[in-house]
């Protein structure tokens, strides 16, 4: 009866709030950025655009007639309102050349700009990307929080590829081995662990996590996580130098360079870069990520995830074990 009470409480609060949040969903609906740059030239398109769509004037009427022997009135549909661009410079600039020889600057691909970056049903749905959307790196690398199942089983000899920690009474994966069950299966470090076998795991110890991998079947072993939940994704862009515009030190930003799209995207110090591009780097020397950055193209997007959680996810393990263990591959997507 107090649970029917309850539920019957809670059901009438959230009748009532629910038309408000309709309306403060709608009055706040708007384009999501993955970077400040993205917004700025999504802008600049709009403004193109409406600037553009003011001077598309239909073509005015004309065809001769000779009102007065000094004034012919003309009328007719095959005389434009200006003169066509293709007698200018001896240049032929109709829209079906430039399609042609410059698709980059054609009307469709003006007028297509701001198209979302994935379907409507994607991780990125909603997301205006007119200059990242075509970076790999920013697919490979998003951060749902969601949560989802997933189905283990047991290699040859009998491991799953996983090692966990507790972090405020959660359970979280702390190492992935390469090509191992766990790899395979599309765990990331900073996934949290809900369940194992429909057992919630919340309060428990990374010793009990572990034993009751160690005792579950060799297959079949359903865990439910959720998304790195720790863990966000800054996507920035390099200048004319190629650089970004912050300095790390054993994988630990320490300093943000000024006016750099590091700074303008609001990436943080005192945060451990787990993942470039979509790739996982932790263990590697601060060399072999810098190369990783390099590498990666002229839209770079990181995971990162505060220092003081970083820290204490990996105080039982050694670099070395992080580097021959920690699963390197790239994300397909």
């Amino acid at each position: 009866m107090c649970l029917f009470v309850d539920i019957h409480i809670c059901t009438r609060i959230f009748l009532k709030h629910y038309s408000k949040f309709i309306t403060l969903k709608n009055l706040y609906k708007m384009s999501l950025y993955p970077t400040l740059e993205d917004m700025k030239v999504d802008h600049m398109i709009k403004v193109q655009l409406q600037a553009e769509s003011q001077y598309n004037v239909a073509p005015i009427p004309i065809s001769c007639e000779k009102a007065t022997p000094s004034a012919p009135v003309c009328n007719s549909s095959s005389v434009p309102l200006y003169p066509s661009l293709g007698e200018y410079m001896g240049l032929e600039l109709t829209e079906e050349t430039i399609a042609k020889n410059m698709s980059a600057y054609s009307l469709v691909n003006r007028q297509s700009m701001t198209v979302d970056v994935t379907a409507a049903s994607g991780p990125l749905a909603g997301m205006i990307a007119p200059i990242s959307g075509q970076s790999l790196g920013l697919q490979r690398a998003q951060v749902t929080n969601g949560i989802r199942e997933l189905i283990l089983c047991k290699d040859k000899d009998g491991k799953i590829g996983l090692r966990v920690h507790a972090v405020n009474n959660g359970i979280f994966v702390c190492l992935v081995s390469q090509n191992s069950p766990a790899a395979l299966a599309g765990l990331r470090f900073g996934d949290q662990i809900l369940s194992i076998n429909n057992v919630t795991v919340a309060g428990y110890t990374m010793e009990q996590v572990h034993k009751m991998l160690r005792n579950a079947d060799i297959n079949d072993i359903r865990v439910v996580v959720r998304d790195r939940p720790f863990e966000r994704t800054v996507t920035m862009h390099k200048n004319s130098t190629g650089y970004i515009g912050f300095q790390f030190k054993n994988g630990k930003i320490t300093a943000l360079v000024k006016d750099s799209s590091a700074a303008r995207n609001g990436l943080l110090t005192d945060h451990q870069i787990l993942e470039v591009n979509g790739k996982n780097v932790i263990g590697m020397k601060d060399k072999e990520i810098t190369a990783e950055i390099e590498n990666g193209g002229n839209i770079i997007t990181i995971t990162i995830i505060p220092s003081y959680i970083y820290d204490h996810m990996i105080k039982s393990m050694n670099s070395s074990l992080l580097k021959t263990l920690m699963d390197h591959s790239v994300p397909d997507v």
